[in-house]
C-alpha cells in the first residue's frame, strides 16, 4: 500500500488544519490510484495570490496569480517511471521524494466561491491535481493525456465522496 509522508510549509495565515487534512487524504488517495506500489514524500507549500504569482513569473513566465503549482523531481510520462525507481529513494527515510506543490490558499478560497462548493474541496481537487502532475500526468500535454488527467482526479474526488455538482466547471 502507498505511504506518503507531507510536510506542509507556509506562513500561518495561509495554514487551515482541516483544509491541510483533506489535503493530506487527497494526495494519498492520488497515490494510492496512480503508485500503489510506492512510498514517497512531498512538500506542499500554502501562501497567497502574491506568493503564488511570483513562483509563476520566476518559474513559468507567466507574471498571472494561478491556484496550484506543481515541481515534480522525476521524470515520469502518465505514472510511469523509467528506470529503478529505488535508486530515487532518499536513503535517510526510505521514501521517494515526489516535488513540491504550491496552493494559493486565497485563489482557492475565491474559486471554491465561484464554483459553489466548499473550500475544503477545492483544496482536496488541487491537491489532487498537483499530486497527479507530480507524478507525470500533464493535461496540457494533448487531449488523450487531458482526458486521462480529468478522469482519474474525478475517479479520485469520487472515491473521497467529494462529487462535483452539477454545472461546476473545476
Amino acid at each position: 500500500m502507498a505511504r506518503l509522508q507531507i510536510q506542509f510549509i507556509g506562513e500561518e495565515r495561509s495554514r487551515d488544519k482541516e483544509a491541510e487534512d483533506l489535503m493530506e487524504r487527497s494526495a494519498q488517495a492520488a497515490l494510492e490510484r496512480a503508485a500503489p506500489q510506492w512510498s514517497c514524500s512531498v512538500d506542499i507549500t500554502l501562501t497567497d495570490d502574491e506568493g503564488i504569482r511570483r513562483l509563476n513569473e520566476e518559474y513559468r513566465g507567466k507574471p498571472s496569480v494561478t491556484d496550484v503549482l506543481s515541481f515534480p523531481l522525476l521524470d515520469m510520462e502518465n505514472g510511469l517511471y523509467e528506470g529503478d525507481i529505488d535508486w530515487e529513494q532518499d536513503p535517510d527515510t526510505g521514501l521517494i521524494p515526489l516535488g513540491d506543490m504550491v496552493i494559493s490558499v486565497e485563489r482557492a478560497r475565491a474559486q471554491a466561491q465561484e464554483y459553489g462548493h466548499s473550500f475544503d474541496r477545492e483544496c482536496a481537487y488541487l491537491t489532487c491535481h498537483s499530486m497527479l502532475h507530480l507524478l507525470g500526468y500533464d493535461h496540457e500535454r494533448g487531449e488523450q493525456d487531458r482526458r486521462l488527467m480529468r478522469g482519474l482526479e474525478e475517479e479520485i474526488m469520487r472515491q473521497m465522496g467529494l462529487l462535483r455538482e452539477t454545472g461546476e466547471n473545476t
